[in-house]
């Protein structure tokens, strides 16, 4: 369905993508992982026909998206990093005129905003004008318009941007949900968010392509296993004994005071059960002992610190030369 083949962009003598190579077949979710400044954006612009690039060919369904802007265009819903809402318009009529803009007749675009907007749950603010809302119904509003015409394709730039704990957590929901009708592409620069969407993530570093892994390869190739451990102990506690355990790799102090002390440990293989028996039967009182998420940062540490193998791709990309 999407399919990009050494696709690069230069700002100036900038480089944002660098020979960018990869598919993503019907019916997938991708994440499209990277930190700030990756080339997140510059790729999903180039992908919805709204920029150029320096060279490369990325096409939709089979549709170049320089040559066939327009049919590209046709089959794309698009969410960018601010959704393109009129402040003045009601929820409701901003939706209308997004479906009639993308070609429904006025009583297919009737049928189908009442679906998005229950979909969406945008219906119980759906009188209310678009520059009323909160930041989380924005987003909300956003999707509806990008899925209010069914395409083929939907494609969201940082979706759960700016949203608390509750409403991540539901727009996560909301995306995953998308899964079935469309394939969907989005871009984040938060692991965990990719992770609880997606079977395969894209990760862009510096504007190159560091891989495609599944979250379960992605797993594998990071290997250790990060453990918060609190005691109820006195320094210097159980250090050593943390330390001497096999599996553990690493043990620093992450907090101490008030009786407590926290550890962060690095475990390979995971071997949790084995340490809270340890700590329990020398005494411990065991407070805490829990696995954080995975952070993005840590992802890129290990693999351009520690040399990481190439993920789901067989060459890692090269420096492209500059266009002339």
């Amino acid at each position: 369905m999407i399919a990009v083949e050494n696709l690069t962009k230069y700002y100036g003598s900038k480089l944002a993508l660098d020979q960018v190579t990869f598919e993503i077949g019907r019916g997938e979710a991708i994440g499209l992982l990277g930190l700030n400044g990756a080339g997140k954006s510059t790729m999903l612009r180039i992908l919805t026909s709204l920029m150029l690039p320096s060279a490369g060919r990325a096409t939709i369904d089979g549709l170049d998206v320089v040559q066939n802007a327009r049919a590209v265009r046709s089959k794309l819903g698009y969410l960018p990093d601010i959704p393109p809402l009129y402040g003045e318009m009601t929820v409701h009529r901003y939706l209308m005129f997004a479906a009639q803009v993308r070609g429904l007749g006025n009583k297919d675009a009737q049928h189908r905003v009442a679906e998005v907007e229950e979909m969406t749950s945008v219906r119980e603010v759906g009188e209310e004008r678009a520059s009323h809302l909160s930041h989380g119904y924005r987003q909300r509003v956003g999707i509806a318009q990008a899925i209010v015409h069914r395409p083929s394709v939907v494609i969201l730039d940082e979706p759960t941007s700016g949203l608390d704990p509750a409403q991540t957590v539901e727009m996560r929901s909301l995306i995953r949900s998308l899964r079935s009708d469309h394939t969907v592409l989005f871009s984040s620069h938060l692991l965990p968010e990719v992770a609880h969407v997606c079977d395969r993530v894209l990760i862009l570093h510096h504007g190159a392509l560091l891989g495609q892994p599944k979250m379960s390869e992605l797993a594998a190739v990071l290997g250790m296993h990060t453990v918060l451990v609190r005691v109820r102990a006195e320094p210097p506690g159980p250090r050593e004994l943390l330390a001497k355990l096999e599996g553990v790799h690493a043990v620093e102090v992450e907090h101490e005071g008030g009786g407590q002390i926290e550890y962060r440990l690095l475990l390979n293989p995971d071997v949790r059960p084995q340490l809270a028996r340890t700590l329990i039967e020398h005494g411990f009182d065991l407070l805490r002992l829990d696995r954080p998420e995975l952070d993005l940062e840590t992802v890129f540490l290990r693999l351009t610190g520690h040399k990481a193998p190439a993920l789901g791709t067989k060459h890692a990309n090269g420096r492209a030369d500059r266009p002339a």
